[in-house]
């Protein structure tokens, strides 16, 4: 019998030693369906990962795979550059078409390469060309690649610690995080101060920074740690930078398309921005990046940006599939709902044990935060973040057949990016597991 460790063995001897899942999920996979993934040995596990948020619809989701077929099977072009066919024309159509109101008829769209680094490199360099200036302010905490420029405006210091020479000129401000608040406050006060600072600084003639050409932002930081954008914060960046004439980028590559409870993280503050960043869902599981922007900022001359694997046709038409899908307002109901039902169970479980300090998100992108409540205590007297915990949760998890992933401030925050289509039942099967093994760390700690 081929087992796992076959197959890890022989990834560890091929493969980069920048892998990463595989350290945390030892396994191989052979199967997939819905929320469920099978490895090669037949176990069976609920997957709350799920590509990272990409699988909006879970794996083979019957109404994706059937318009890929059925496109493989048309004889239809996998491969065009950016030459157009009608099915991109209706997959920008149908882009455009979840869009808020206001911006529909307003917009063009950039097809990028298929990951949405290129993406943010894509919408740092349009912003730069119609600006005419260099600089560009982004947040902490906040994840937007791997890529020179997308790793410059991440937060993540030791992702950049060994890597010279990002791009120049990238401007940190704080985000609002209300449970270890920048400022020392939290809460509205926290917010407040976010706010306040911001504006300030970028009015500020004698600040020392330079009016940039662009902000980015997260409405949800992801990677960071799911800590959700306030909508005040979210308003106040929109209002300076149109005062100041500055383009507004908001990142929805991980919290966009359905995954906050409406088509954009954004939406629920009222902004409206004039970059928006879309990759991971958008493609129905296919690869694909994109680009939507204002069409005051397309200044660029043909070629300016380019990418071989920009006209993904399968993408294309499984992405339309997924849009539509997402875009139902009964289905947004039911993610909101489905989200609510899990934070509020584990805001339950947070009352019991002491070894949770948080619990928060939107939608279905919902973040636990671990502490060692031994461990010393912030200005806020909030015990410090503990990635060790975090990890033997994870790992613990996944010997009980439940794989999620962390993020966050020294790995501390376990991450809910499942499915959109996760049933009650996969609900109570995830909370059954995971506040056992919570419980019984939470036990062995006392």
């Amino acid at each position: 019998m081929i087992t796992n460790q076959w197959f890890i063995g022989r990834q560890n001897d091929s493969e980069s030693s920048a892998r990463s899942y595989p350290r945390k999920f030892p396994f191989a996979l052979k199967k997939a369906k819905g929320s469920w993934v099978e490895d090669v040995e037949g176990n069976r596990y609920l997957d709350f990962l799920c590509g990272a948020g990409t699988l909006a619809l879970g794996h083979n989701d019957e109404s994706v795979n059937q318009a890929m077929i059925e496109l493989i099977q048309s004889g239809a072009p996998l491969h065009t550059l950016d030459l157009t066919t009608p099915v991109k024309d209706k997959y920008v159509e149908t882009i455009f078409s979840i869009l808020p109101r206001e911006m529909q008829g307003n917009v063009k769209i950039q097809f990028c390469s298929p990951s949405g680094t290129d993406a943010v490199d894509a919408a740092i360099k349009l912003c730069k060309t119609a600006t005419g200036r260099g600089t560009v302010i982004a947040f902490s905490g906040g994840y937007h690649g791997m890529g020179h420029g997308a790793l410059a405006l991440t937060g993540n210091l030791g992702a950049k610690s060994k890597i010279q020479g990002l791009m120049s000129g990238v401007q940190f401000m704080p985000y609002p995080y209300s449970y270890r608040c920048p400022f020392g406050l939290g809460g509205e006060e926290g917010v407040k101060a976010a706010c306040s600072y911001f504006e300030r600084t970028l009015k500020d003639p004698e600040s020392g920074i330079a009016k940039p050409a662009a902000v980015i932002i997260e409405p949800i930081q992801g990677e960071g740690g799911v800590i959700p954008a306030p909508a005040l914060f979210l308003q106040t960046v929109r209002r300076v930078t149109e005062e100041l004439g500055i383009p507004m980028i908001v990142d929805e590559i991980q919290c966009g398309i359905g995954r906050s409870g409406q088509v954009f993280a954004f939406e629920e503050s009222g902004i409206i921005p004039d970059v928006i960043l879309m990759s991971k869902a958008i493609g129905g599981s296919q690869p694909m990046s994109v680009v939507v922007y204002n069409k005051e900022l397309d200044k660029w001359a043909p070629g300016a940006h380019a990418g071989t694997f920009r006209g993904n046709q399968l993408a294309m038409a499984a992405g339309t599939v997924v849009l539509e899908k997402i875009s139902e307002p009964e289905f947004l109901s039911e993610v909101r709902r489905k989200g609510k039902r899990i934070k509020s169970a584990l805001e339950e479980l947070q009352k019991e044990v002491s070894i949770i300090g948080d619990v928060r998100g939107r939608g279905l992108m919902l973040g636990i935060e671990f502490i060692n409540p031994n461990g010393e205590k912030d200005i806020m007297g909030h015990p410090e973040a503990s990635g060790t915990i975090a990890s033997d949760v994870q790992k613990r998890c996944f010997e009980k057949h439940l794989v999620m992933e962390k993020g966050g401030r020294n790995g501390s925050v376990m991450r809910c990016l499942c499915a959109l289509t996760v049933t009650d039942d996969e609900i109570d099967t995830m909370l059954s597991i995971f506040s056992s093994v919570v419980r019984e760390i939470d036990s062995e700690l006392k």
